[in-house]
């Protein structure tokens, strides 16, 4: 028997909260020009998952000497795959100033419990930034 009114349908009810997965934590930051983890998320290990969209997002003052910022969604750690990055950044870059940056990616083949992180970097930072917010995001379809 067909479906009456197909374009009538809808996701009301049904709940996709297991799919998204964020955090606003504050896991570090910078110190002069190294690459860090600044907000960690887990994606959880008991649902079906073909992609992730990820987003990511950090408000900081920049460090003295900083000259541009790249943000960065990795699997795992610093030393991960990188899965978007916003490339050296220098727009409104300069020491003490307070900027933001998001960044977008796409893991189209996500393990199980897979971790993400967000990293930023401050090109030639003689000292430690400071962030002051941060969030990442998943949305695992």
């Amino acid at each position: 028997m067909p479906l009456p009114n197909v374009i009538g349908l809808s996701a009301m009810g049904l709940d996709l909260s297991p799919r998204v997965v964020t955090s606003t934590t504050v896991a570090a930051s910078p110190s002069a020009a190294t690459e860090t983890t600044i907000c960690t998320i887990t994606l959880p290990t008991n649902i079906a998952i073909n992609t992730v969209l990820l987003f990511g997002w950090a408000a900081f003052t920049v460090g003295t000497s900083g000259t541009a910022c790249n943000l960065r969604l990795r699997r795992t750690d610093t030393s991960g795959s990188i899965l978007a990055a916003t490339g050296a950044t220098t727009g409104g870059i300069a020491a003490a100033n307070l900027v933001d940056m998001n960044v977008q990616g796409l893991d189209t083949a996500p393990p199980s419990a897979q971790v993400y992180v967000l990293t930023l970097t401050v090109t030639a930072g003689a000292a430690a930034s400071t962030v002051s917010a941060c969030n990442i995001l998943a949305f695992a379809v």
